[in-house]
Formats: C-alpha cells, structure tokens, sequence
C-alpha cells in the first residue's frame, strides 16, 4: 500500500516505516518533498483531530491539482496535562513559542506545575491520524499513552515531552524506556487502528 504521509520531518517517516517494518506491514511511504507540497498550511483548529483533519485536506486539494491520487495521512499530537485543564494540548508545538528548543518547552511545563502534588501530575499524550482514502473517504483514529509528568527529567530528544512523561505502570519516562518496555506509543497505537481501518475499507 501507497501513503502520502503528510510531514516534512524525516525522523517521523524513518521512525514510523521502522514500527511498519517490525509490524511486517507492508507499506510505501512518498513524503511531500517527493511529490513537490511546500505551501505552508495554517493549523488553527481547535482540537488536534481539527489540525490533522486540515492538513489533510490541504494535501489532498494539492493532489487533485496534480492527478496525484493515493492514500493521504497526516498526523496531530499533544500534551494534556490534567491539572492544567488539558493544556498544552493542540497548542503543545507552540507551547514555549514557534520552534521554541526542547529544553524551554519542558521547564514551562515543569515550572508550571511546581506546586502540583504527584499524586494530581497525570498527563496524556495523544496522536491523532487523519486518512483521506483514494476515494476521498476519511478516516480518523487516535491513540493515547497515559502517565504522569515527572520533577526532573530523564534523557533528553526523541518526544519534546518525553523526558518528563512517566506511562502508568512502569517506572522510567518514554526516554528512558526500551522499545519492548515501552510496548505501543500513542503513535503507534493510532497507526495500528489506521491500518485495520484502511484494510476493512479496501
């Protein structure tokens, strides 16, 4: 199967045909830079199932232009912190500011919740994916790892808020865990759903 996966981040696309590899699910993916989308795409939705969903639509409009016609994904993810009231949340990209560096986004947050207790630190991170089928029918999943947001962080890269998002049940933060400890991401999760739909449908 053919996807257009909506994303100019290289890491992304290496980081999810690895999970399909190891999945054995046999997928292509054609990145934008492949099919030559450079136009910049305003995510003013409110909700990240709103932001997946226009980007979505912006790259497929493209595609009709250009007798482009294959499987389109995109993806939105965020940080809800529950004593936050949900924030960051489909503003976490630009939680700290445009392109602010990892370090600054995750002591905003931590300095946010300073005062907070552990026991009222729990936090969900959620993966949002858009498909938009050759037909032009659209699908949408979305998966969530749940945890609980750290005082100090662990290794830094990978996930912006991965150093400080410890999952339920284990006792290490998404940086600092293995694959096989780890298990399924919000991502992957949300991919695994997608692929069952995809299928069903075709």
């Amino acid at each position: 199967m053919k996807v257009i996966f909506g994303t100019t981040n290289q890491g992304k696309i290496d980081q999810v045909k690895g999970f399909m590899e190891y999945k054995k699910i046999d997928m292509e993916f054609i990145s934008l830079k492949d099919i030559g989308f450079n136009e910049d795409i305003i995510e003013n939705g409110e909700t990240i199932e709103e932001n997946s969903l226009i980007k979505a639509k912006a790259i497929k409009e493209f595609c009709n232009k250009n007798n482009i016609n294959e499987v389109i994904v995109t993806d939105d993810a965020g940080l809800f912190v529950d004593a936050l009231d949900g924030e960051p949340g489909v503003h976490t990209a630009r939680y700290a500011g445009d392109h602010a560096p990892q370090i600054e986004c995750i002591n905003k947050l931590l300095t946010e919740l300073k005062d907070v207790p552990d026991e009222k630190r729990g936090a969900t991170f959620a993966c949002v994916l858009t498909a938009i089928l050759r037909n032009g029918e659209v699908i949408s999943c979305r998966g969530e790892t749940r945890g609980k947001i750290v005082r100090v962080p662990g290794t830094m890269g990978k996930l912006t808020y991965g150093p400080v998002l410890q999952p339920d049940g284990l006792d290490r933060v998404i940086n600092d865990l293995t694959e096989e400890e780890l298990g399924l991401t919000h991502r992957d999760k949300a991919w695994l759903e997608l692929v069952n739909k995809i299928k069903i449908l075709s």
